[in-house]
């Protein structure tokens, strides 16, 4: 999250990761006019990094930063100027996801309130929209998609589960307590990691890019840029009349039309060959993110997201130099 702070009874706040029950601050600032002082809640992980950089380069200052307890956040001082996502099957899902994905959404909202903050942005996910395999096959997936919970936890996906019932209860302490709410969904985000570890969504082009047949099945929409998933949050945060869900994808189309541009991009490594649909039914679209685009948002290209990953992927040691032969 990021909150306003300090010059106003009636401040926003806009929102990153937010999943701890507790948290450690740290302030960052830099020379600036700007008299607006802003919190990050997760501000350590791979979106919450790019979103106190961008935040910081916009003239913020200074910027307040919470992260989990125990975290490493050294890495935001080398700037110039959530729910917990992770690659592991939990043990105990209702503990390490659900609970604090939907106790910590409440606890930072309800501090909020408590504060006077006027707006709130909150950065969920894709995985709020899907899975959702019952969506009309013709139709392109839109904001009003909600995801299948009876599907995920069907399939032991918590992940899913714990965004989707985060995003569902902040809505309601919205209502109930007149909390002026937007929130944003980037889907597949890649990009150059500020974050000293891997995060879950550029395993997902790093495991690619090792040869994985995974599909991603009903998991996948799209990709974006991690740069455009900051500026989109801090245009949701600075435009009053931004209301409701937000998508941000650049674009919609099929995991093997992703690895298909992979492929060629980088056909030293041994990027699996798709045949068919991946995601059975899904319909493309090129701006799927039309609401983030008639306020004014432009996307990278794809292919530029990819190479900026795979080059820091490489400089963070995670891939190992050219693979040989390609799948088929």
């Amino acid at each position: 999250m990021i909150c306003e702070t300090g010059y106003s009874s009636q401040t926003p706040l806009l929102t990153s990761n937010h999943y701890e029950y507790s948290s450690t601050a740290l302030s960052l600032s830099m020379a600036s006019s700007s008299e607006k002082a802003v919190c990050v809640t997760g501000g350590n992980g791979f979106i919450g990094s790019w979103l106190v950089k961008t935040l910081l380069e916009r003239g913020y200052t200074p910027v307040h930063v919470s992260i989990y307890p125990g975290s490493d956040a050294s890495h935001l001082f080398a700037l110039p100027g959530a729910s917990p996502c992770t690659l592991d099957d939990p043990k105990d899902p209702q503990a390490e996801l659900v609970l604090p994905a939907v106790q910590g959404t409440l606890n930072v909202l309800q501090a909020a309130s408590s504060f006077g903050v006027r707006r709130v942005v909150l950065t969920s996910s894709i995985s709020s929209m899907v899975p959702n395999p019952g969506w009309p096959s013709h139709k392109v997936f839109d904001e009003t998609s909600w995801t299948d919970l009876d599907y995920c936890k069907s399939r032991q996906k918590w992940y899913p589960v714990s965004k989707t019932l985060a995003e569902k209860a902040a809505w309601d302490y919205a209502e109930k307590n007149g909390l002026d709410g937007v929130a944003i969904h980037p889907a597949t985000c890649l990009g150059p990691l500020l974050q000293p570890g891997l995060n879950a969504s550029c395993a997902v082009l790093l495991n690619l890019l090792q040869g994985s047949t995974d599909t991603q099945e009903y998991h996948w929409l799209g990709a974006v840029h991690v740069r455009d998933v900051a500026k989109a949050q801090v245009l949701l945060f600075e435009t009053p009349a931004a209301s409701g869900r937000y998508l941000c994808t650049n674009g919609i189309y099929q995991f093997g039309d992703f690895a298909d541009r992979v492929s060629k991009l980088f056909p030293q490594f041994p990027v699996h060959r798709f045949s068919g649909e991946t995601q059975p039914g899904l319909k493309g679209c090129k701006d799927a993110a039309k609401r983030l685009i008639d306020l004014g948002l432009v996307f990278t290209p794809i292919e530029d997201a990819v190479r900026d990953t795979v080059e820091s992927l490489k400089a963070r040691g995670f891939l190992r130099q050219e693979e040989t032969s390609q799948s088929s």
